[in-house]
Formats: C-alpha cells, sequence, structure tokens
C-alpha cells in the first residue's frame, strides 16, 4: 500500500554544503601589488603621501602596485619595498613576503662577501699575567742584588785607600752623568676602536655595521662590480675598500651604522627605509 511519496521522494538529500569552499580559493586572492594599492586607497593615502613617509619613489610605488617588480632592481630591494610599503599602509609585511617569496621562487640565498674586503681587525686575546715569570725574575734579582752587594763590600777596603791618598774621583764626569735626564719614550698609540679609523687616503674605505637589527644590503665598487649582496645579521659588520668609490643599497636603513673613511655617518635614516648611497675618498659625502 502506497503512502504517498514517489521514489524521487525517498532518494536521499544531497549535502549542499560540501559543494561550497571552506575558503576563498587561492586565485581569488589578491595579488601583493593589489594588495598594497588597496590598503592604501582604504586607508584614505596617495602615492604622494607613500612617497614622502617612505621615500620610496613614485614611480616604483606604481610599478609594484601593478605587480612589475623589474624596477626594484631584484628580489632583494623588491622585497625591501614591500616591507616599507606594508608597515606604511598598515598590512603585514610578513605575509606579503611570504606571498612573494612564493611567487618569486623563494627567498634568495645570501652571497659570501669577497675576501680581499673583509677589513675586519682581529683582536688579539687578552692574557692574564704571568706571575710565575714574575716570582722567577724577582728571585733572580734579589740574588743578583746580593752577590754585587759582598763583592762591592770586599773592594770597599781599596777605594777607601785611595781616596786617602789624594786619588779624588772625577766628580765632574760622575755629575754630567748622573744630571742628564732620561729621555722618555714616545707613547705607544692607543689602538684604535675602528678597523678603518687608519683608512688609506687614496682609497675610498666603507665599513657597515648591522647596529639595530638585521638588513639586507648590496656594496658595488666604481665598475659596477658587485662586492657583496646578502643579509646581515644584527651585531655583523662587513667593510667594503675601492680605489674611487663605493656604492651602497641598505634595505633597512634604519638598522644600519656607517663608517667611511674612519669617520662616524650621523643619519636619521627611518626603520624599514630603503636606501642608496655613494662614498667617494676625502670627507665623507652621500653621492
Amino acid at each position: 500500500m502506497s503512502n504517498g511519496n514517489s521514489p524521487e521522494d525517498e532518494r536521499p538529500i544531497e549535502d549542499v554544503s560540501q559543494d561550497a569552499p571552506d575558503d576563498v580559493s587561492e586565485e581569488a586572492r589578491p595579488s601583493v601589488g593589489q594588495a598594497l594599492k588597496q590598503a592604501r586607497i582604504a586607508a584614505g593615502l596617495t602615492v604622494d603621501d607613500i612617497t614622502t613617509a617612505t621615500r620610496v619613489r613614485i614611480a616604483i610605488v606604481h610599478a609594484i602596485e601593478a605587480d612589475d617588480f623589474a624596477p626594484c632592481g631584484g628580489d632583494v630591494y623588491a622585497r625591501g619595498h614591500i616591507r616599507t610599503l606594508a608597515k606604511a599602509v598598515g598590512l603585514d609585511p610578513a605575509e606579503l613576503l611570504a606571498r612573494f617569496d612564493a611567487e618569486h621562487g623563494g627567498r634568495p640565498a645570501p652571497t659570501p662577501a669577497a675576501p680581499l674586503f673583509e677589513a675586519e681587525r682581529i683582536r688579539p686575546e687578552r692574557r692574564g699575567p704571568n706571575w710565575t715569570a714574575a716570582m722567577v725574575a724577582a728571585i733572580v734579582a734579589v740574588i743578583g742584588f746580593v752577590g754585587f752587594t759582598f763583592v762591592k763590600g770586599g773592594d770597599d777596603g781599596g777605594n777607601e785607600a785611595s781616596v786617602a791618598e789624594g786619588a779624588q774621583p772625577s766628580s765632574g764626569e760622575s755629575a754630567s752623568s748622573s744630571a742628564k735626564p732620561k729621555k722618555p719614550a714616545d707613547p705607544k698609540p692607543e689602538p684604535s676602536d675602528s678597523a678603518i679609523a687608519a683608512a688609506p687616503a687614496d682609497k675610498v674605505t666603507v665599513k657597515v655595521s648591522a647596529t639595530e637589527g638585521r638588513s639586507w644590503i648590496s656594496a658595488q665598487d666604481h665598475n659596477g662590480r658587485l662586492l657583496f649582496d646578502g643579509l646581515l645579521k644584527q651585531g655583523d659588520s662587513k667593510t667594503f675598500q675601492d680605489n674611487e668609490k663605493v656604492k651602497l643599497v641598505l634595505g633597512d636603513a634604519g638598522a644600519i651604522q656607517l663608517y667611511v673613511n674612519g669617520k662616524k655617518i650621523e643619519d636619521d635614516f627611518r626603520p624599514g627605509a630603503v636606501e642608496r648611497l655613494t662614498y667617494t675618498k676625502g670627507d665623507p659625502q652621500v653621492g
């Protein structure tokens, strides 16, 4: 006897929820440039505002927002610009950098610097005083003094007799010899705290120290030959020399302290700012 349900009504109801995606697909996510542009517009900022705040050129900002990273000059500089722009528009730089690395073959490996430009001074190991040697020297000095006194005492009789007979010693020679002041030894110069304090005048010497954090840096000589391109960890330093000039690119200039031709460079670099600098011989000058 039929209860009024057709065969179609007895089919199991399909779970429609299985067809709906749990999350937005990867293709629907905005690219790195789109995310930066959307965040800038949402914050009510123009490209000129971003350039003023970050010192990143207008042409580079437009190119990055269009996902064109060629004007950046390489992945190292592109990552620095992305980090700077993300902070300026209130985005998390780590997420954008991870997306950039995934789209561009991963994070580049640091390149070791050439040994020619490793001018870091090797500080000598400080050792404590050798008390054993000092004690032996003191004992030898005492024994020698006692022996000299004993021999001197045996000769005093002959000396007194010669004085009594009128053989007076030459007081002029003894006085003149004792009166001559000894020329003080030239003071040794104190060792400098910087390995480039005595930088040669015919070259330009640049020392880069990551004092406030880590930063990607790049250095070239006057011919454009790459001297270093990699990550400088906090506390690390690199020194570069050239006959004419040294070109630098700092991925996070706020973390870097510079010493040019033995002189500390006082700057006002902002954290995360990308700086391109050129130094030549003579007084430090930014090119």
